[in-house]
């Protein structure tokens, strides 16, 4: 029984004279040529994600936003251009970065997409061409005084990559090109004249006459201390070179926390001293405390030296006349026998306050824990989270410079500005920031 059963498999595959037959399982079939590319272009689409480091990519609006609003202006039409030329000369940045590091990849990181093979050397080098003159040509659109910023800042990019990066002067490098990516934002958002805000400030609703000259007589009064051109009837814009200038303080701010990152990250590969992280938490406290206070608007601060003694008795004179016109027009209400000023009685919540102290507060946490970890023990798994946690971080702090400015619509650009920080740990959780 054992023998007839275990010959009776045998059978299967004999014919009719004793032969052994071809089994009667069908061949197997080749990939059809028509479902084998959309197996092979997700791989080539990571790839190139992983190439230009996408999560990274959600850091870079917020420096033209913060430009715009350290000039006290609303993003326009050419603030999303300098954002746009932004994104551009920043990929470039990255894919340039691989096609110089290639041959260091190989042995530190052979799973880079140019050591591994998945993306040719020359495609990465053509990228970052492409890249470079699409980032200047949208810079251009934006205007003359955008170009001379994003020319500067294409440079530095380049020099970082092929030149600069292993020198002593390569996190500098980094750190100006950061600065100029924010002063590229606040130079193409100062284009608009001094009349148009005179306009806008001339906007105070009033109930009656007396309201609408109340706000027409503060609007002129502070033209005169700003700009005398604009009571001469020049609707010359404030000038890039004015606008830069006061874009200057944040852009220090971000190329510091840039510049404390980049020194970090020359040791995620190998590990390092542990004097970078302590430094960059040391550097993190410093900017943690100055985002949190508020800083003084332009209008607010009176040059002596560009402007003279009339434009300021002019603009005292007529905020003594706005008020005596104010208080005719808006007398106070009596309640009893005593005066209540008008208006309500407590004071609002200072929700500008709150949210520079939030937005501070959320930069100091992304950073604070990874950089005394990498402290204590500088290997290159606690390094490399020191460096994407500082990336990380750039957003917070874009925010919270945007915020500090107290420009119109801050807040909402701020609270736009924090929003891309979800988006980015999304996607670093499939694509590598570093």
């Amino acid at each position: 029984m054992r023998a007839s059963r275990a010959a009776a498999p045998e059978r299967l595959f004999k014919g009719a004279g004793g032969t052994t037959a071809t089994p009667a399982t069908p061949p197997l079939k080749e990939p059809s040529p028509l479902t084998a590319p959309p197996s092979r272009r997700p791989d080539r689409a990571h790839a190139w994600a992983e190439l230009l480091r996408l999560p990274a990519l959600f850091t870079v609006p917020g420096d033209a936003l913060a430009g715009a609003a350290a000039i006290s202006a609303r993003p326009s039409a050419r603030t999303l251009l300098a954002i746009a030329s932004s994104l551009c000369l920043y990929e470039a940045g990255m894919a340039l970065n691989d096609w110089a590091d290639r041959d260091v990849d190989a042995v530190e990181r052979p799973h880079r997409p140019l050591p591994s093979g998945r993306i040719r050397p020359a495609a990465a080098l053509g990228a970052a061409c492409a890249l470079t003159g699409a980032g200047l040509s949208l810079a251009a659109c934006a205007g003359r005084p955008a170009l001379r910023v994003a020319a500067p800042l294409a440079a530095t990019v380049w020099a970082y990559d092929l030149a600069l990066k292993n020198t002593p002067a390569g996190p500098f490098a980094m750190a100006t090109a950061r600065g100029l990516d924010l002063l590229l934002g606040a130079a193409a958002t100062a284009g608009a004249g001094v009349v148009g805000r005179v306009d806008e400030r001339a906007g105070v609703d009033g109930v009656d006459g007396v309201g609408r000259k109340v706000g027409a007589c503060r609007a002129w009064a502070t033209a005169v201390a700003d700009e005398p051109r604009a009571v001469l009837g020049a609707a010359a814009a404030p000038g890039a070179a004015e606008g830069i200038r006061r874009a200057l303080p944040s852009a220090a701010l971000l190329g510091a926390h840039t510049l404390a990152v980049t020194t970090v990250s020359r040791g995620e590969a190998q590990g390092g001293s542990p004097l970078a992280p302590f430094a960059a938490l040391a550097a993190t406290a410093a900017l943690t405390r100055t985002v949190a206070r508020q800083r003084s608007l332009p209008t607010d601060r009176i040059d002596g030296s560009r402007r003279g003694t009339g434009p300021r008795r002019l603009a005292v004179l007529a905020d003594l006349a706005a008020a005596a016109m104010s208080r005719r027009s808006h007398p106070p209400r009596r309640t009893g026998d005593h005066m209540s000023p008008p208006g309500p009685s407590s004071d609002p919540l200072d929700t500008h306050a709150a949210l520079r102290l939030a937005l501070a507060a959320a930069y100091a946490a992304t950073t604070a824990r990874p950089y005394l970890h990498a402290t204590l023990n500088p290997s290159p798994p606690l390094t490399q989270r020191a460096v994407t946690a500082g990336i990380r971080a750039t957003i917070p702090l874009q925010a919270a410079l945007t915020a500090r400015s107290g420009a119109k619509g801050a807040t909402v650009t701020a609270l736009l500005t924090t929003a891309l920080a979800p988006l980015a740990g999304r996607f670093a959780k499939k694509v590598s920031v570093t």
